[in-house]
Parts: C-alpha cells; structure tokens; sequence
C-alpha cells in the first residue's frame, strides 16, 4: 500500500494543514486502506459495471404484478456496503467511535475523491446521500430525524437508507419554477402525485428529498416545497411509485437514473413549505463540490494512466516518457491537477465552516462560498473532459480500447459538465451573486489583497495583475449593461475570475523550489503564448515535477 503515500502526496500535504492533528492521523490510516480497498476491488467492480452489470428495471414478479425493482450487480452492493461504512456520509454529522469526534466535509471530500478515481459513477449515489443527510439534519422536525437520519448516517450498525433528491420534471430541467409534480394534505402527512423525468438512485434509496407543489400554492419556485419520501413502506412494497424506464446513459452507468411516476406517495413536509425550493439550492451547493471533486478523481486517474503509459510504452528505441513532448504534456497536467486540487479544498475548507456554522457566517463568507462553489465546478468539469482526451491521446490506439480504463474515463466524465448546472447556469449563478451580494468587489478585493502580498517572478506577476485590471474594465462596462448584455457576457466573466482565483492559488501555495515551478507552468498554461518556449519548465524539470515517475524508474533500475 505504498502507493497510495506516492500518488497521493498533494492530498496529504493538503489535509495535514487543514485537518487537526486526531483527525488528520486518523484519516490517513483510513485514507490508505480505502485507496488499496478502491484500486484492488472496486475498479474491478466498475468495469464489470460499466460493461455487463448495468442497472435494470425488473418492471412486473412472475405473477404479473408491478414491483418496478432495480437490480444491481453484486459487485456494486459490496462496493456500496463498504463505502458507507467508511463514513464518507455518516461522520460529517457523527462522532468517529475511534476519535470521539465528528469527522468533517474535508475528509469525506478526500474519501470521495479517492472513490471517484475508480467509480465516479457511485460517487453520484453517495452524493445524493449526501445531499439528504444535510437536508434531514438542518431543516426536518425531531420527529423526522429520529426516523430517517440515524439510516441516512448508517456506518453499518443500522439498516442503510441511501438518499435521492428528485427536482428535474420534463417541462421544467433548470427552470425548476416549472415543475407540476403536486403534494395534497392528508392529516399529519401528503401524497405526491405525478412525474419525475430524471431520477438518479431510482431503486436504490431508502428515502428521496422530493420538491413538490402544494395544491393551492403560487407559481414558481416560491411556490414549492420539500419533502421526504419513503421508496418502500414499513411493510416492504412500494411507496406507490412506479419507474417507467431507467435511462441508457453515456457513461457513469453505475448509477440507476430513472423516469417515475408518483401516484399517492406518502410524503412528509420539510421545514417551512414556503421555503422548499430554497432548501434544495443549499443541498444543490453540496452537490457541485462533490460535482467538482469527481472531476479532480477522473483527472487523478487520467493522469496516473498515462505516466504509468507513458513509461511502459517504448518507441524509435526508447520509452516515450523521455521524450520532451510527451514531457511537456504530463507535466502541465500534473501542475494542473495539483493546483486546481489544493484550490478546491481551499474552498471546501469555507464551505464546510459555512455548512457547519450558518448561523456564524458572515454575509462575505456566504457570498465567497457560492461563488467559489459555481468557479470551480465549472472549471474542474471541463478539465475532468481535457484529462482524459489527453490521456486517450497519450496512449494512441490503445487509448480507444475498452481494455484501459480510459474510454470509461472519458465516459464518466462528460456529465459532469451537465449535472449539477451547466456552465451557462453557473455564470447566470455569479450573476446572481453580483446582484445580491456585491460578489464581484468582494472578489476583487481579496484578490488585489493577495497579490500585493504575494512574491513571485515578476513576469508572472505582472501578467496576473493586467488580468485583474481587465477584469476590471469588464465590470465597470457590465454595471450599466442590459439584461441581454450581461447574461451574453456570463461565462466570460465567470471564466476570468476562475483564472485569476487559479492562479494567485497557484503562487499563494508555493513552498519550494519545485512549487514555484508548478505555479509558473500553471500560469503559463493558464495566461502565456509562448511562441517558443526558451524555459522548457516542463521539459527541464520533468523529474522532479512528475514525483511518481522517479519513484518508477527507481524501481525498473533497481530490479
């Protein structure tokens, strides 16, 4: 298990910093044997998931009669049992019975992380799991928690219930304010009538968070209302519901993602029923950085895939790791992924004081939160895209054969630019947040904060701060813009921000010679046309950027 202390010292450094000192020699125990449980069982579990043990619909028992079931391989149930056990849901909300203390979303973030290198397609349920657990803790009466948490939170001495949370509707998609499914009172509780068209953990969950319409209820948002949804009743059958199909996705196919149909549903009102849509978009905010740390798994394992490639493939007389190309290719990736790695748990460490703490966050941190949230899930979706496409490049033929993990790679990947909002959504969302919050000067001041502390080249520096003047001007041309210009211009702005977040992380986590080349590939990458590159940082330093590879070679000389 000495790989996991070799391919994952970015994480460590990070966690060693950010986790106190019980916790952090906790985890990296756990850490390690759930690397060594992800990579020598669970990845043979999610080929075999991916490729012949789909989800499937059982629709009627042989006696004719409606069960619609989800049947999943078994490799999958041992793959579920063991990752909740972990705690990856439980110990965010829970004492860890070795510590004494809760856990925190830092290390379930590094759980799934790890997880979601081998099968993101899973960390798409655990989410959802997620998402519920939060929604229950925060927002339902005593009665509820007491009847759904401690299964929410199961680490194995409960039955598990796995969470779903049902919003999209056919009419509706991101206009959720259009959504028809209807809740009618009944004494202490509701029944839930009508459609869900794209329902992930279909089957699989014990309970769903359902938003819903209460008959009598304005129109839009404000108008809906969240719910708890049992998938069975206390006698084993169905909550009156009924799945009409599962969908035949692209990729992460482990997941059952189903249109059903509620017909009655006993349900159970969560919170204030005038504030449903609003409790959903706090769960939705939980659900990105997961989004976003999914992303950072599939680029871990794009890139572990094609340095192991890349040293074992030999042509014109030597391995093609020793060509300056193929070095330049693997050593930005790795700058890449470890600056946009510690960039995420920087902003994991906010959210999880904000999470943990909403009634002690401050307007600025609440605002920096979301904002970081939406920058970074769109940034580290379209990375995830580009990680693995280098990595089928990397590999040439064999990239596009199903024997390697990287076709699924790419697979997997290409939802997580859609799930959780697109990136028109997240730019529309730092709209948003400029109109409510001031986001944009409260970004600009953090920012210029930094980087008149900051250090650094002055090349590098110098091209920073002309992006943060153009930054600027896009603001001041855009406080006075139109509806049409503004939302036109979204994703620009967006875009500009991640960059100059990125990069200022970039320099602000230098700690070492080989940090600072890091930074200075990352922002070369992010910002330089070189023409041609008289440095050849990626080239010159190759060796001592790509650590692992040296570890490789270490071993292939001395065997």
């Amino acid at each position: 298990m000495r790989e996991f202390f070799l391919q994952e010292q970015v994480l460590l450094r990070i966690l060693k910093k950010k986790l106190n000192p019980a916790l952090y020699e906790y985890a990296v125990g756990e850490l390690e044997k759930f690397y060594d449980k992800c990579y020598r069982e669970f990845d043979i579990h999610a080929v075999h998931t991916d490729r012949e043990g789909q989800p499937k619909l059982i629709k009627y028992n042989k006696f004719g009669e409606e069960v619609s079931e989800i049947w999943v391989n078994e490799g999958y149930k041992k793959t579920v049992a063991d990752t909740y056990n972990t705690g990856i849901v439980g110990y965010v909300h829970k004492e860890i019975p070795e510590l004494g203390q809760k856990g925190n979303y830092l290390y379930s973030y590094a759980q799934g992380y790890l997880l979601s290198q081998v099968e993101p397609g899973f960390y798409c349920p655990v989410t959802l799991t997620m998402a519920v657990a939060y929604l229950i803790e925060h927002y339902a009466d005593d009665e509820l928690k007491a009847r759904f948490l401690p299964h929410v939170l199961s680490t194995g001495e409960v039955e598990l219930y796995e969470g779903a949370t049902f919003l999209t509707e056919r009419q509706g998609g991101s206009d959720v304010g259009a959504n028809e499914v209807r809740a009618i009172r009944e004494s202490d509780h509701f029944r839930i009538y009508g459609e869900k068209y794209f329902a992930s953990n279909a089957g699989q969950c014990g309970v769903a968070a359902v938003l819903a319409r209460i008959d009598g209820n304005g129109p839009g948002t404000k108008g809906l209302s969240l719910f708890l949804v049992p998938w069975r009743k206390e006698n084993g059958s169905l909550n009156h519901i009924q799945v009409r199909r599962l969908k035949d996705k692209l990729g992460v196919r482990a997941v059952p993602s189903a249109e059903i149909e509620f017909d009655g549903a006993k349900a159970y009102l969560v919170g204030d029923e005038k504030k449903g849509f609003y409790y959903m978009m706090e769960a939705l905010n939980l659900s990105r950085v997961c989004n976003a740390i999914a992303s950072l798994g599939i680029m871990k394992r794009a890139l572990k895939e094609s340095v192991e490639y890349a040293d074992w493939r030999s042509a014109f007389g030597n391995p093609i790791i020793q060509y300056p190309m193929v070095q330049e290719t693997l050593a930005t990736l790795q700058a890449r992924y470890e600056v946009e790695l510690s960039a995420l748990f920087e902003a994991i460490e906010l959210f999880d004081y904000v999470m943990q703490n909403p009634e002690m966050a401050t307007e600025e941190q609440i605002a920096l939160n979301r904002l970081y949230i939406a920058l970074l899930k769109a940034r580290t979706a379209d990375e995830a895209i580009a990680f693995t496409h280098t990595a089928i490049e990397t590999h040439g033929g064999n990239g596009y054969i199903e024997d390697f993990v990287t076709p699924r790679l790419l697979r997997d990947a290409q939802v997580l630019t859609v799930w959780e909002g697109t990136a028109n959504i997240l730019g529309l969302e730092v709209l948003r947040l400029i109109k409510k919050y001031r986001v944009d000067n409260i970004f600009l001041k953090q920012i210029g904060g930094k980087l008149e502390k900051l250090s650094f080249e002055n090349g590098r520096l110098a091209i920073i701060q002309e992006r943060l003047t153009k930054l600027k001007r896009m603001l001041v041309v855009l406080a006075t813009a139109d509806e049409p210009v503004l939302t036109y211009h979204a994703k620009r702005l967006a875009s500009e921000m991640t960059d100059l977040l990125l990069t200022v992380h970039a320099i602000e986590r230098v700690e070492n010679d080989r940090d600072e080349v890091i930074a200075k590939i990352f922002i070369d990458h992010i910002y330089v046309d070189h023409g041609l590159d008289q440095e050849m940082l990626p080239h010159k330093h190759f060796f001592e950027i790509v650590r692992e590879v040296k570890e490789i070679l270490y071993k292939v000389n001395n065997h």
